[in-house]
């Protein structure tokens, strides 16, 4: 299969198209690296460097959300990054007429904003907020390949959990002084997954035709930020615990706090558990013991 994967440099892309590739799979990576765009045909800068059909599209391009202070600025780079790319990249294939057979969409679970009581599904509401406008959006924007007749998946994504970046070493990074910390109350939900179940799920939603829509890209069981930390605790000693004030949050990181970090939602990846997907690591305990070991 001949596979286009937008973001295929990023902390998710790097192993999915070593895994890809591994596969047997002709893998075109689209990416803002330069130097990579002039190792080969293997990477391009530019869509319009792409030369064949892609029998699938995996998207996964994007701005990290907590990567900086969400100034004016780099909230339009969010959303330039993914709305205006992965319009750019569906236009290009609508007026070649390069219908790829899948497309798999980058997406995350602020779709649904913010919850401490509902447990979410692939079928619940769309929320309210930047992030689940966001979300919104950049689902809208590669609907018009669906509408063409491609599958397409949308890869709703929890925080995803691993030791190399990413949110693990940044939830932790206290531990190192033996303080074991959570964000605010510690009573908001982390919907979370580990990096090679996501890498296994998109892999296997690729290649399952009745998967379509709205997919949650979640571990089985969501905890509370408080339930993560008591879980790296287990796992990595510590001398004292204690939470991070919700006002000194917002005073260090601003608006990330409040749409992020001090909130969050208890989302369940019900579509993936129906289809049969078996997860390696289906609680924070083994995933985290897998990160440590």
């Amino acid at each position: 299969m001949r596979i286009l994967v937008s973001g295929g440099t990023g902390f998710i892309g790097r192993p999915l198209v070593k895994a890809l590739r591994e596969a047997g799979h002709e893998v075109v990576v689209l990416t803002r690296q330069s130097a990579l765009a002039t190792s080969g045909n293997d990477y391009i800068d530019s869509i319009d460097a792409l030369d064949a059909r892609p029998d699938a599209w995996i998207n996964l391009a994007g701005a990290g959300l907590a990567d900086k202070r969400w100034t004016p600025k780099y909230l339009e780079e969010i959303r330039e990054s993914r709305i205006d790319l992965s319009r750019h990249i569906t236009d290009f294939l609508l007026q070649r007429q390069w219908i790829p057979e899948a497309v798999l969409s980058g997406s995350a679970i602020g779709f649904y904003g913010a919850s401490e009581t509902t447990v979410f599904v692939e079928n619940s509401p769309n929320g309210s907020g930047f992030s689940a406008t966001l979300c919104s959006d950049w689902e809208a924007s590669v609907k018009p390949l669906a509408d063409a007749g491609a599958r397409l998946a949308l890869l709703r994504t929890g925080v995803v959990l691993d030791k190399e970046s990413g949110a693990y070493p940044q939830m932790t990074g206290s531990f190192k002084a033996f303080v074991k910390t959570w964000l605010g109350s510690g009573k908001q939900w982390l919907s979370w997954i580990h990096r090679s179940d996501v890498v296994s799920a998109i892999i296997y939603i690729l290649n399952t035709p009745r998967l379509s829509g709205p997919v949650n890209l979640t571990a089985p069981a969501p905890v509370t930020h408080r339930g993560f930390a008591d879980a790296a605790g287990r796992a990595k000693p510590t001398l004292l615990a204690m939470g991070v004030p919700a006002p000194v949050m917002r005073i260090m990181v601003g608006g990330v706090a409040d749409e992020l970090l001090l909130v969050g939602q208890q989302v369940l990846p019900e579509k993936l558990r129906a289809s049969g997907f078996a997860f390696a690591y289906p609680t924070i305990n083994e995933a985290i013991t897998a990160i440590e070991s």
